[in-house]
């Protein structure tokens, strides 16, 4: 079996394939955690895990919403849409199904995607304060954090080494750094999630960008190594061109496998161990 860390079934844009996308998942026995990145992806997230037992939520705000952002994507082409951490909100919707929320997140630090015409360092400030928000959520409910970082490993680290952390620690998300960023969350107690991204192949132009994120995967403990889609987003190289769905999570455990040497129903069933341990409220 295997469990999806990350995906976004539940934003709109799936909403007219959804039950198709469900029943896909579900004749592959793959469970979800949805994944908020607002207060309305978060509510709709909610209400789907409640309406499905194969499905859990991860609540939260993306640094992306913490100032109005062009979000210019292969994929994805938008403005966010400015949000903070309404910690109020946040609380009213745990309560109202606190044993599907398992999750606070996508929160963290984006430096790639940036307003032009705001400081660097405003919008590093406010990213740093909404997700200590998001820390303080994480300790008080017992649950981990699910975090995005992109092109700020070094902020993000630094910024965990100076706050409490919950007990579960959490995940990387989307994991495509290096090896040397890669010690320094394990250290912290922290899981790597990895997508259909470990899938793609070497680019002539930067081969040692891919060439890193495998090094990282062959030499991390096992027993942190956790799979996701980011569904619609980053099919596997095996899909590329098409929607990605959370039942593609089986190209990345597959890849996972020939990396380690390991059988692929091996692997599965260690990366689904990992996943019930750091998410403890999946059944």
């Amino acid at each position: 079996m295997i469990i999806d860390t990350h995906c976004h079934i539940q934003f709109k844009g799936q909403d007219t394939d959804r039950e198709k996308i469900i029943t896909r998942c579900r004749e592959r026995g793959v469970i979800l955690n949805l994944v908020g990145t607002q207060k309305d992806t978060s509510e709709r997230a909610v209400m789907l895990a409640k309406e499905h037992p194969d499905m859990y939520a991860s609540i939260g705000t993306h640094p992306n919403h913490v100032f109005p952002t062009h979000i210019d994507e292969e994929e994805s082409h938008f403005l966010s849409r400015e949000e903070d951490f309404d910690t109020e909100f946040y609380e009213e919707l745990y309560n109202r199904a606190p044993d599907k929320i398992i999750g606070v997140g996508e929160c963290g630090l984006d430096l790639f995607h940036l307003p032009p015409d705001i400081p660097v360092e405003t919008v590093l400030n406010k990213q740093k304060e909404i997700f200590r928000k998001h820390v303080a959520f994480a300790i008080k409910h017992t649950i981990p954090l699910v975090i995005h970082v992109r092109d700020a490993h070094e902020p993000m680290i630094e910024l965990l080494k100076t706050i409490s952390l919950p007990e579960q620690r959490g995940t990387i998300h989307c994991y495509t750094g290096n090896w040397e960023f890669a010690q320094e969350y394990l250290k912290l107690g922290f899981y790597l999630g990895f997508t259909g991204v470990i899938t793609f192949p070497v680019k002539k132009t930067n081969p040692a960008q891919q060439e890193s994120l495998w090094e990282v995967i062959r030499n991390m403990p096992e027993d942190r190594i956790l799979v996701e889609t980011d569904a619609p987003y980053l099919a596997p190289q095996k899909y590329r061109g098409e929607q990605c769905e959370p039942w593609m999570t089986e190209e990345c455990v597959a890849k996972i496998a020939e990396l380690r040497g390991k059988n692929p129903e091996e692997m599965e069933q260690i990366i689904f161990e990992n996943t019930k341990r750091l998410f403890h409220k999946i059944q």
